[in-house]
């Protein structure tokens, strides 16, 4: 498996929908999303180089996923 970066969203929002299958995306804080997506296994990335922005869209896509299992 490749390493999981920032740009990711997808595959970040697989990664934690399977470890975390029961939480709903949308009450994760911003603060606790990016603890997580960067203690993730096969993570990789800088964790400076996260924004707002890339927050919201590995939310959603979570968000997604989770919707789609329920």
């Amino acid at each position: 498996m490749s390493k999981l970066t920032w740009i990711m969203a997808e595959d970040l929002a697989i990664k934690l929908y399977e470890k975390f299958p029961k939480q709903n995306p949308l009450e994760v804080r911003f603060t606790d999303l990016h603890k997580w997506v960067t203690e993730l296994e096969g993570f990789d990335d800088d964790p400076a180089k996260s924004n707002e922005a890339k927050l919201e869209a590995i939310q959603m896509a979570w968000h997604e996923e989770w919707l789609d299992n329920q």
